[in-house]
């Protein structure tokens, strides 16, 4: 930033901001800081140089996040036709846009080529089937599956074809004139280490070159997915010593390689924190029970869906500690948030801040017992106006 954006610059994380916010919006709120998700995208750039970063928009389909990731000079990852619909709304030209989604509908080949995307993602003859008459207005990557049971969410169990299938799988395509541009994986999410995604790589490398000597397309772009790990409760790897081995799997590529990744938590993950207000308290077997405005089934759903558990604080200070839970707004039983916590003494009102709730949570989050969802207040948006808060619908 320049000195005079950081005059401007709100960090609406601190105490003091959370609670105008709060003010001016209501809760449940969850506040984004476009400015983290600047940090968040240079640290990963300068950790890949030379990879396209394509942030993939299912974590946090916002359009804040999409404007400010585009001034970067990045692009986007699509996968199905709302977000294509996002995009287009937003002006976003769709030369910065690949659709990565496996398993597609017509309609969303059909939306997505309407509007220009030119680059897919299949894994299997069926869904190469899906282009035949589609030759002269797209290319395909093929996603090859490279299981990782030691990720967070496994990926390529879910899709991806066997290494073994892929020269035929590109066979097929050459046959109903598809160009193969590439392969493509995606090793699964907050992956511990990259020990994986140079697995990946170097047996890409291998395929592309076999595809290449077979002339089953040029197979000169790979597409090595997300899974950058962020801290939640646990701290994990800074990002540049992640991504070392990837660096130096990657640089035995040939040069004319073009590299694509595909990260959507790391980008985002960081970049917001949720807000939820205590409703009510009760005292129930020792502990005291604070009843909140958000809750599993909103933005805390990531913790069902997403494997994530949220480090979470109170505004409110206090010496004494006492044992407490915090529960959601909802009749369910289920809805609890965390047990054993000590926390200080809180009345109705209080504030409890979420850190790290930038992916899975406002995406993933519902209505259900008509508690609406937290509104999101986008913070930083772009140099121009860096002081000042945007409400962005999605």
């Amino acid at each position: 930033m320049t000195r005079s954006q950081r005059a401007r610059y709100i960090d609406p994380f601190q105490p003091a901001e959370v609670r105008r916010l709060v003010r001016q919006f209501g809760s449940p709120l969850l506040i984004l800081d476009c400015e983290r998700v600047r940090v968040q995208y240079r640290k990963l750039r300068a950790a890949l140089p030379g990879v396209d970063l394509h942030y993939a928009l299912k974590p946090m389909p916002h359009a804040a996040v999409v404007r400010t990731v585009l001034a970067e000079g990045g692009f986007l990852d699509l996968a199905t036709t709302g977000e294509v619909h996002l995009v287009r709304r937003l002006g976003v030209t769709p030369d910065r846009c690949i659709h990565t989604h496996p398993i597609k509908r017509p309609q969303d080949i059909r939306n997505a080529v309407d509007f220009g995307v030119r680059t897919f993602v299949v894994d299997n003859p069926d869904e190469v089937r899906k282009f035949e008459r589609l030759g002269d207005r797209v290319e395909l990557l093929l996603r090859v599956s490279f299981r990782s049971p030691g990720a967070m969410c496994d990926l390529s169990r879910k899709f991806g074809c066997d290494p073994e299938d892929v020269l035929a799988l590109a066979r097929l395509a050459a046959e109903l004139g598809i160009p193969v541009r590439g392969l493509s994986f995606h090793v699964g999410s907050q992956a511990a280490d990259s020990a994986k995604h140079v697995e990946a790589i170097l047996a890409c490398a291998k395929l592309m070159s076999a595809g290449r000597k077979a002339k089953l397309g040029p197979l000169d772009t790979l597409d090595i997915g997300g899974g950058f790990p962020i801290d939640y409760a646990q701290p994990v790897q800074d990002i540049g010593r992640f991504c070392e081995p990837l660096r130096e799997a990657l640089a035995k590529l040939p040069k004319k390689v073009r590299v694509l990744a595909e990260p959507g938590r790391y980008i985002v993950g960081p970049a917001a924190i949720g807000v939820a207000s205590v409703m009510g308290r009760a005292r129930r077997e020792g502990h005291w029970w604070y009843y909140l405005d958000d809750g599993l089934y909103g933005s805390y759903s990531g913790q069902l869906y997403d494997h994530a558990r949220y480090p979470v604080e109170p505004l409110r200070d206090g010496e004494e500690r006492l044992p407490s839970v915090l529960a959601g707004p909802t009749c369910d039983s289920i809805d609890v948030i965390a047990e054993n916590l000590l926390l200080p003494k809180l009345e109705a009102g209080d504030l409890i801040v979420g850190r790290a709730m930038g992916a899975y949570t406002w995406a993933s989050a519902s209505e259900f017992n008509f508690f609406p969802k937290a509104t999101v207040v986008a913070v930083n948006g772009t140099p121009g106006d860096a002081g000042t808060v945007m409400p962005f619908p999605l």
